[in-house]
């Protein structure tokens, strides 16, 4: 009892305690007064052996006491939601009344209101209790979870498919009731639950199989919402105006009743002609009035004697108009056909638009190819690509390779064990076994190496000083360099992530240089700012080599990674090297 009557004045003293920490209050202290309330109702409970009196109005007591409670709750969260509007606890107060209404409605409306109200229950309290276990889930869930689902989304829908199994709830009870089928207290109203509920499913997973199957149709005829999104996928994959006038002209024959659709194109001095690949000669002839009435705005229609036209786009001075007939006269076009054609029109206006863009950014990047060196910006951007598929293999790997040659590895040691009880395996073969077992167990220490190179997650997860140290320890412990100093006190500048990727790639292209080629035997790495600057300064003791032929030898092509990465990064690349001499590196970068 003491439970019971305590869940709603604790379940608030835990919300006020989680808004207490974040710095905000959702209402006065005072209101945990409410404790003494399951207090009282347990002294009562204790002292109703003693006055028989109380043996009646106890359990109706402590349901009002109940009942009190959570109007506290439901009070204090509206007040909240006013209070903390447009804060970002919004969204986490609109949770916890979502959940409180699914967890305290059924137990309130079926089972506490009848009874107090007419003595009576339509559910029993075990039936419609355990609905308030919804309260916790819904707390736990709030906190693994960033963002659980789309509230105003799920409330608008339920308020939809709620009002629309109203109306067939209503008429199935209603015949129901006529033919009496079934007598018996509260039946009407268990039934007319049941219904609802049952409408309300059919409706939502009427929605759910027409999202899943809305690119397997039986037939595309009428089918209008899931046609713009079957187009609007295709057209993603084209990379040609031809494509998106071709793949529009499909759809439009799939979905409506015309059997013919021409693709015009209309020049400034109103010169028509038909899109490549049409074999129709000139059947724009009897429409011609029409097709200069079209031109002037994007979805605009005019209808015809046996279909219409419509202006799907434009590009440059040349407009593209669809011609659609039918074999017989076609009825005028619906409010419905009309709001499609006009939303496949601009789908595949910005479409062509985009063509353009790409056919320009195209022939721009070839002039620019012609012209010499890559600008900044797309060295940047195929820096950013290359990392992107670094981490896409990386992955790979981890998940396929890495994982096939662990299993592989734990079905050798069982099998070594085996032999171990068993006598009678020769020693040829347990041998065998140990060394694939130790060759596996060097692949998988090869492929993590792989892994962590081609994807340096310690680099997304604690940042880009670990990353160069962990990077420096491995080149220390696994190559025949004695001495690697890196220097990172002085750096505490914040950069973004594609700056940390290049400074990183720089780095680890440095000391695999110097293992490879340099022969050095100390290596100082230092990484610091200075004003607004970051400066990464490298050298080596190794052998050096002739400055003039600094793009010329073995690590050339080391060196002109380096120097891309360097350009996109806005930088200033300082190499100093002579034979003998070593090796030394100045990278200023201005933030």
């Amino acid at each position: 009892l003491l439970t019971f009557i305590s869940i709603p004045i604790s379940y608030l003293h835990f919300i006020y305690q989680y808004f207490k920490e974040i710095g905000r209050k959702l209402c006065s202290n005072k209101v945990f007064f409410f404790y003494l309330l399951p207090v009282l109702n347990l002294v009562l409970e204790i002292f109703s052996g003693t006055f028989e009196n109380l043996n009646g109005p106890i359990p109706y007591i402590n349901l009002y006491s109940f009942f009190t409670g959570l109007v506290l709750v439901i009070s204090v969260f509206v007040y909240g939601m006013v209070k903390h509007k447009n804060t970002a606890q919004t969204y986490f107060l609109k949770m916890l009344m979502l959940g409180n209404f699914f967890a305290v409605f059924p137990f309130i409306a079926f089972y506490l209101v009848p009874v107090l109200v007419i003595d009576d229950f339509i559910y029993s309290a075990a039936v419609v209790a355990p609905f308030l276990l919804i309260i916790p889930f819904t707390l736990v869930y709030q906190f693994i979870s960033n963002k659980i689902y789309d509230v105003e989304f799920l409330i608008g829908r339920l308020k939809y498919y709620g009002l629309l199994a109203i109306i067939p709830t209503i008429i199935m009870i209603s015949t129901v009731k006529l033919m009496k089928f079934q007598e018996g207290d509260y039946y009407d109203a268990r039934l007319a639950i049941y219904v609802y509920l049952v409408i309300l499913g059919v409706f939502y997973l009427k929605e759910i199989l027409d999202y899943r199957f809305r690119l397997k149709r039986f037939s595309e005829k009428y089918n209008y919402q899931d046609s713009i999104f079957k187009f609007t996928q295709t057209i993603r994959t084209h990379s040609s105006l031809n494509q998106v006038l071709l793949e529009l002209k499909q759809t439009i024959l799939d979905v409506l009743i015309v059997s013919q659709a021409h693709v015009l194109k209309v020049k400034s001095d109103g010169t028509i002609s038909l899109l490549e690949g049409d074999t129709e000669e000139y059947p724009w002839i009897p429409y011609e009035q029409e097709v200069t009435k079209v031109i002037t705005d994007i979805g605009k229609i005019v209808e015809v004697d046996r279909g219409f036209l419509i202006k799907i786009g434009e590009r440059g001075g040349t407009s593209y108009v669809m011609l659609c007939l039918s074999v017989l006269n076609t009825p005028r076009l619906t409010r419905d056909e009309i709001s499609w054609l006009e939303t496949l029109a601009f789908y595949t206006s910005v479409s062509l638009e985009n063509v353009l863009k790409i056919g320009e950014l195209m022939e721009h990047l070839e002039h620019v190819k012609k012209e010499g060196p890559n600008p900044a910006w797309l060295n940047k951007l195929m820096f950013a690509i290359e990392e992107k598929q670094r981490s896409d293999l990386a992955r790979d790997l981890h998940d396929s390779v890495l994982q096939d040659m662990i299993s592989l590895k734990h079905q050798s040691e069982m099998f070594v064990a085996d032999f171990e009880k068993d006598k009678v395996c020769t020693n040829q073969i347990r041998q065998r076994l140990i060394n694939m077992n130790e060759q596996m167990s060097t692949v998988i220490q090869t492929t993590r190496e792989t892994c962590q190179e081609l994807r340096p997650q310690l680099l997304y997860d604690l940042g880009l000083v670990k990353a160069l140290s962990k990077l420096a320890a491995q080149h220390q412990e696994s190559s025949s360099i004695d001495k690697i100093r890196l220097n990172t006190e002085r750096f505490s500048k914040v950069l973004d992530l594609d700056t940390q990727l290049n400074l990183y790639r720089i780095v680890q292209e440095l000391l695999s240089n110097a293992v490879k080629h340099s022969k050095a035997h100390e290596v100082l790495i230092m990484l610091v700012c200075i004003k607004e600057k970051v400066v990464l300064h490298y050298e080596d003791d190794g052998i050096g080599f002739d400055p003039d032929k600094l793009y010329q030898n073995s690590a050339s092509m080391g060196l002109s990674g380096i120097r891309e990465r360097v350009r996109a990064l806005n930088g200033s690349l300082d190499i100093q090297t002579a034979e003998g001499k070593g090796f030394r590196v100045a990278i200023e970068m201005e933030l």
